[in-house]
């Protein structure tokens, strides 16, 4: 009898995750077109010709800028998102070899619209199997994303937001990821510590090294693109997801080797 009754008290005292958070932008839903080719094509539908190369790289340089002058949307400058926005794409053009912003305009006022349709946006493969899995083993979900007010819409359209009991955007919060306040905003509202919660996301700054530094595990989602050796070599490697499909053995291996005091 001592064999299962041992067993019994090592399960009792198994680490359980209650709480599980999703970064959502390349994590669980992408964009359908690169950024480039989005902008080219409505340049075009306005009567302007530009390379969606030169969008793309403009486009990076751009909101980096964008981003480190008026971080999060603008929000401490008195922007709304959505003039945080207009600006980015009138920038883009710029950089892009059409300072014209009067020609702009009406190209800007397209994209934020189209940007805000889910139309625009797909569910990445394995996404709605995963969530489904984690709802029946009885996890409680939440989103928390760089994001702007768009969110809750878009993922209603994807047919995503009854997986998850809130959503929280960084334009909502007033901080973005990595910063604590806005994982520990979502533990509050959850009601749950952080060392039994998780949160999954595919940036090693914001979204890995973000919960780990509160307390809370964290999964890592690789990308198309490989990630950078320094990193890889940074993170136990029963941390890191190939695919999403690999997100329920990697919670049930992190219960099984965290048993709780």
């Amino acid at each position: 009898m001592l064999g299962p009754t041992v067993n019994l008290i090592s399960m009792a005292h198994r680490l359980q995750i209650r709480l599980l958070t999703w970064d959502m932008k390349d994590t669980l839903i992408k964009l359908r077109r690169p950024v480039g080719e989005e902008y080219a094509s409505k340049a075009r539908a306005h009567g302007l010709v530009v390379e969606a190369t030169a969008l793309e790289q403009a486009f990076r340089q751009a909101y980096t800028t964008q981003s480190h002058r008026f971080p999060n949307y603008g929000q401490s400058s008195g922007l709304s998102s959505r003039q945080w926005w207009m600006d980015m794409v009138l920038h883009t053009f710029h950089l892009a070899g059409v300072p014209d912003a009067q020609a702009i305009t009406p190209i800007a006022d397209r994209l934020y619209e189209d940007f805000s349709s889910p139309s625009t946006w797909q569910v990445l493969e394995g996404a709605e199997t995963t969530l489904k899995g984690c709802r029946k083993r009885g996890l409680r979900l939440a989103a928390i994303s760089n994001f702007d007010r768009r969110l809750e819409d878009i993922l209603v359209g994807l047919g995503l937001r009854d997986h998850f009991e809130f959503v929280l955007t960084s334009e909502a919060v007033g901080c973005s990821k990595p910063d604590s306040r806005i994982f520990h905003e979502a533990l509050q509202l959850a009601c749950v510590e952080p060392a039994v919660a998780a949160h999954v996301g595919d940036s090693y700054r914001c979204d890995y090294q973000g919960a780990r530094a509160v307390g809370m595990h964290s999964f890592l989602v690789e990308g198309p693109e490989p990630l950078d050796p320094s990193v890889r070599s940074s993170i136990p490697k029963e941390h890191i997801l190939p695919s999403l499909s690999h997100l329920l053995p990697a919670l049930d291996l992190l219960e099984a080797s965290n048993p709780m005091s």
